[in-house]
């Protein structure tokens, strides 16, 4: 129960292709990571995952239910997304209080005791207009949002965006107990990978409109490693791997590859070292080099 799953979804704005037949399951129970560069099409997803963004082909259900314009499904699942300080007709001069109040006729399970207490324990004054508050406090009011609602499928767009450190060790800190307590699912998007990875059970990659990845996030980490020492014996022990990414100084020669466990064996012999990579640096190396350019 409480499934969401993509099938064969493609979408398109004019000629550019941002979606291509993409596939994906979201199983409940568990917080997913989606990462991906700009451009690469996560928040068209999450708008098609959540109903919120039409498709122009494939399908997405919920325990095999259509989501578009099914509210009865639509109840089950959050998307909370960056609010904006200015709407079509000018300033955003709606209160807080009331996106909560909108918010508690939404979703079905709303907690305003939970929304009261993390909007107090966050400062945010529910009095004060939406284009009076900073990025950070904007951050919190959709962190509120998405936890407050207990909805069985809750998707968060970059939420800690402005967010100081302090802050968003807190968001994770409270993401974690929530998950403890309800189970439920979440999927966060976000570029503040390293801070984050700790905390994703799963990751999906996105790039360039297709899922690169899709698997637990320490099955894929440990698969990746940095390997360096004299070029000579760093080819010599590479020899047969696959790698990713090279870089040289000199003499001196780092690349990164990905291998299973038992490859990693082979280079017991040479005289070079071996370093585990974390997610970030994982997400780099497959992400992160496009026709021999490094962008991170």
């Amino acid at each position: 129960m409480n499934t969401l799953t993509a099938k064969d979804v493609c979408k398109s704005y004019g000629s550019k292709e941002v979606l291509k037949h993409l596939n994906l399951t979201l199983e409940p129970g568990c917080i997913y990571g989606l990462i991906g560069r700009n451009g690469a099409g996560k928040t068209t997803l999450l708008g098609i995952l959540t109903g919120q963004n039409p498709m122009n082909s494939g399908s997405v259900t919920f325990d095999g239910q259509p989501v578009w314009e099914n509210q009865s499904v639509l109840n089950h699942i959050c998307f909370s997304r960056e609010l904006n300080s200015m709407s079509i007709l000018g300033q955003n001069n709606l209160k807080v209080k009331e996106y909560l109040r909108a918010a508690s006729i939404y979703y079905p399970c709303w907690d305003k005791e939970y929304a009261n207490r993390l909007t107090a324990e966050f400062g945010v004054d529910q009095k004060k207009k939406v284009c009076k508050l900073s990025k950070g406090q904007m951050s919190m009011v959709t962190i509120v949002i998405a936890l407050a609602s207990r909805a069985p499928i809750t998707i968060l767009d970059e939420p800690v965006a402005g967010l100081d450190v302090v802050a968003r060790e807190r968001f994770y800190q409270l993401l974690l107990e929530d998950f403890a307590q309800t189970n439920r699912t979440f999927v966060v998007s976000t570029h503040i990978i390293e801070e984050a990875a700790g905390v994703f059970e799963k990751v999906i990659i996105l790039d360039e409109g297709a899922i690169l990845e899709d698997c637990p996030t320490e099955d894929l980490v440990r698969q990746f490693h940095y390997i360096s020492g004299r070029d000579e014996e760093v080819d010599r022990a590479c020899a047969g791997l696959n790698v990713l990414v090279t870089e040289t100084m000199g003499r001196h020669k780092a690349v990164t590859v990905r291998c299973e466990e038992g490859d990693l064996r082979r280079l017991e012999g040479f005289d070079v070292d071996v370093a585990p990579l974390n997610l970030q640096k994982v997400f780099v190396a497959l992400c992160g080099h496009k026709e021999g350019d490094l962008h991170e």
